[in-house]
């Protein structure tokens, strides 16, 4: 069996956290290779050292003195190595530094040092081999990542490596140059490896025990999710749950690999296992609720509305030449409504409503502002009847007005649109029925 184990910053942010990071790595055999990202923060006023890196190097370009905040990294890594016992140095690796940052290496270079060091680090302290993530993550002249090279580049490499560090969040060009993945980070890098090894499980390491049923910040004390699918992820993450990154997952989702989301301080936890499908009855009817604020509804209202071929086009035709994407678009006999972004919409409201009225011919035009979207999500909606009618009951008992429900054919998810004051009110209560009460 073989694994994928990436830990995030707060995993190894210290020496203490690192020594959690390695015995979970021994514990297990099949743990054989290994995705570091750049120390995070050891306590809440703390400062990340990617964040330091990029501080660094912009005094560098200011033609300032930069070398008090390079040695304040360099404490930072010494600070770990000096916790783990480990008898490495950086400090050739930090001479290096400090000439291509007069050099103008580039951003992207000098945020990649932190995992760079750390993967060297970790590498040490494990005996495993290290691998430089420039050597195998390819990304074109462009900037653009080259799955295709970096999928050859990663299997020839660690099919001759039994146990291997791969630093995240970066790879290079042909010629060298560092480029770092805008979005996902590590997380990513994780998941290229995975694939690249034919692995049977991706464990993200990190400081939650999985991913949880409501936002933890509204509903005190959230249940984690056992099991949750690619599918209801994508529903999640796309209402605002904070998950993992869709190009982090599209790799491994692409092989069949589930990803398991453990916490490195709670290692007994089983986390959350992400998967493509599972016959795994769920425990609750609903997986997950997800919600963000911030929309404006549109609703125009015209007689006969329904006889006249091509008017939703015409309607939708306008908000495209202005380049507001639409949520979502309830609609009736003689209405339509559109929700929209409140920030797309907003400075573009009166060409939008004037472009309506001249397209369309609308009998009346209402803007509503201030309003939330709330999804439930859930494979398990499938095979109960009624989930509809307890989300209006709990909504109802809770003295909350629904202004909108929006349901797919695949009976996966139902939207709901709140008022904005009602938002946080909405979620517990679905929490509250769908979980803690279960009715």
């Amino acid at each position: 069996m073989k694994k994928v184990v990436k830990f995030g910053g707060s995993s190894l942010a210290s020496a203490d956290q690192f020594q959690k990071a390695g015995e979970i790595i021994r514990s297990e055999e099949s743990r054989r290779y290994v995705v570091p990202s750049a120390p995070g923060k050891r306590f809440s006023r703390d400062t990340k050292v990617t964040d330091m890196l990029y501080n660094c190097y912009d005094a560098a370009m200011g033609k300032k003195d930069f070398q008090d905040i390079l040695s304040a990294i360099q404490d930072r890594y010494n600070e770990i190595i000096e916790g783990l016992g480990l008898t490495i140095s950086l400090n050739e690796e930090f001479k290096i530094i400090r000439e291509n940052f007069i050099k103008e290496a580039g951003r992207d270079y000098a945020a990649s040092r932190g995992e760079y060091l750390n993967g060297i680090i970790m590498s040490a302290y494990l005996g495993f081999e290290f691998v430089d993530a420039a050597e195998v993550i390819r990304f074109d002249e462009d900037g653009t990542f080259n799955n295709t090279v970096t999928d050859k580049l990663l299997s020839r490499r660690l099919g001759k490596t039994e146990f291997a560090v791969i630093p995240g969040f970066y790879g290079a060009k042909r010629d060298g140059t560092i480029v770092t993945f805008s979005r996902g980070g590590s997380d990513i890098t994780g998941s290229l490896v995975a694939l690249a090894i034919s692995a049977d499980v991706y464990e993200n390491w990190t400081d939650v025990s999985g991913f949880l049923i409501a936002d933890p910040r509204i509903v005190r004390d959230a249940k984690s999710i056992e099991t949750i699918t690619y599918k209801e992820l994508r529903e999640l993450s796309y209402m605002g749950a904070s998950v993992l990154h869709e190009d982090a997952i599209f790799p491994v989702r692409k092989a069949g690999i589930p990803i398991n989301i453990r916490n490195t301080n709670a290692p007994d936890d089983e986390g959350t296992l992400i998967v493509e499908s599972t016959c795994r009855k769920p425990k609750y009817t609903i997986t997950g609720i997800a919600g963000t604020d911030g929309f404006v509804a549109v609703t125009i209202e015209k007689a006969m509305m329904n006889s006249e071929i091509g008017f939703c086009r015409k309607v939708l035709q306008v908000f495209e030449d202005n380049d507001i994407s639409i949520e979502h678009m309830p609609s009736g006999i003689d209405t339509m409504t559109i929700f929209v972004h409140k920030d797309e919409f907003e400075e573009k409201e009166q060409k939008v409503l004037a472009g309506i009225h001249s397209a369309a011919n609308p009998d009346h035009v209402e803007l509503e502002s201030d309003l939330s979207l709330i999804a439930i999500v859930g494979r398990g909606m499938r095979a109960n009847r009624g989930t509809a009618g307890r989300i209006f009951s709990a909504l109802a008992h809770a003295h909350i007005n629904v202004k909108m429900i929006d349901q797919g054919s695949s009976e996966l998810n139902i939207i709901v649109g709140v008022r904005h004051d009602d938002f946080r009110s909405a979620i517990k209560a679905l929490y509250e029925i769908f979980v803690v009460t279960q009715i």
